[in-house]
């Protein structure tokens, strides 16, 4: 924004505004939540009427401890300046772990605790270990399941979607979303290469990837993305940055995607055409691309629809669903994005609701415009998903002036 304003306030008059007591505490998160996530579940687990043996109680604790001094000094080895990869593996893994026993040693410290109780279950002493060896037996379990889950090739969701706008020739347009791959510490070429050839098996006639290709630059994760270069569609595959990106030289993963035969689409649009009739697929960088100072990047929806026909369907890839409110301003018919991986580890979900305003799915935002938000296809940091399965999803587009089947 250009200040025309030919004076400025003395030094007395500019006042920065008062920090709530809300903003102070948030800077104090990063410090409070590893304890919390490390001290509750020891406490919950070893003191609250289980009486282990000294040796049992010492040993668990000492655990707990070494748990809460690896796992910030290894995230910040991994995802710091040295990027060493097996720092990030051990932090990422202990912080899935650690909020997975966090939950369930919160959830069920209360409820089976509670239910015990009311059940007359036992002494004080057994209601308490039993509590425990459920927590752990469950935690065990939850991340088990959820580490499969993170590291299978994702499950193809199918769905149709309806666009007024959309004339009959494109009536049945394939599209194959993809995003949030997040190529990374622990190495998935060939998970990479299995999912490509899912998506060969579409057919889909529009590919699309919503960003977050990688944690790390283009050269180092090359191995893992070149896969992307094997993904086949009928008339264009189209890409867009994620907030991942900008952590990591964004344009070089720009680079690299158009060397692999992917089309940016850095605030620009193409069209595709069917049947006579045209569809504006549009993408815009992602919403942090602005403050990463990289010159040109930024999300520029204006630019992205710049010299389309506005009485044209709109497909508009972004990556974060928060850019919904500027695409339902403009009347843009659908939107794809990504960014929530559904929560990921339940019930990270919502927190991020608190972010976002949809978590997965389809959904309605004025009249008009629609947007569907991938669970995504990776992971982010710990290797787990728990009641998030990650998704290869096909859209199929319907135009209601579709003819009837005989």
């Amino acid at each position: 924004m250009t200040d025309t304003s030919n004076t400025h306030p003395a030094d007395s008059e500019v006042r920065a505004p008062r920090p709530s007591r809300l903003h102070r505490l948030m800077r104090y998160i990063p410090l409070i939540a590893p304890v919390l996530l490390w001290a509750v579940p020891c406490w919950v687990l070893l003191y609250t009427g289980q009486h282990w043996p000294l040796p049992v109680a010492l040993v668990a604790t000492a655990l707990f401890v070494l748990g809460l001094v690896v796992m910030p000094l290894a995230m910040a080895r991994g995802h710091g300046r040295r990027q060493q990869d097996r720092a990030a593996i051990v932090g990422d893994t202990l912080l899935g772990a650690t909020w997975v026993l966090f939950t369930w040693s919160v959830l069920l410290g209360i409820l089976l605790r509670l239910a015990l109780t009311v059940a007359g279950v036992g002494e004080s002493q057994d209601r308490a270990r039993i509590v425990t060896w459920t927590v752990l037996g469950t935690t065990a379990v939850l991340l088990a399941w959820g580490y499969a889950e993170a590291r299978r090739v994702p499950r193809v969701r199918r769905l149709d979607v309806q666009l007024p706008r959309l004339g009959a020739g494109l009536d049945g347009l394939r599209v194959a979303l993809i995003t949030d791959t997040h190529y990374g510490p622990l190495d998935r070429a060939r998970w990479s290469e299995r999912v490509c050839e899912t998506v060969n098996t579409l057919e889909a006639d529009l590919v699309c990837h919503t960003g977050d290709i990688a944690d790390g630059t283009a050269e180092r994760r090359r191995a893992q993305a070149v896969p992307l270069g094997t993904v086949r569609a009928t008339r264009a595959r189209v890409y867009v940055t994620g907030n991942h990106e900008y952590y990591s030289e964004a344009q070089g993963w720009v680079d690299l995607m158009g060397e692999l035969g992917w089309e940016p689409l850095r605030n620009r649009h193409v069209l595709l055409e069917r049947g006579g009739d045209t569809l504006v697929v549009a993408g815009v960088d992602d919403v942090t691309a602005e403050s990463s100072g990289l010159p040109g990047h930024r999300a520029h929806l204006a630019g992205a629809l710049n010299g389309a026909d506005p009485d044209l369907p709109v497909l508009l890839l972004a990556h974060q669903p928060k850019f919904i409110d500027r695409a339902a301003a403009e009347g843009i018919d659908l939107q794809l994005s990504g960014h929530t991986h559904g929560g990921q580890i339940w019930p990270f979900h919502h927190l991020v609701r608190l972010d976002q305003p949809a978590l997965a799915g389809l959904s309605r935002y004025g009249t008009r415009t629609l947007l569907y938000t991938s669970r995504g296809t990776g992971f982010w940091g710990p290797p787990f998903r728990v009641f998030a399965p990650s998704e290869i999803t096909l859209l199929v587009l319907r135009s209601p002036q579709r003819p009837l089947s005989p």
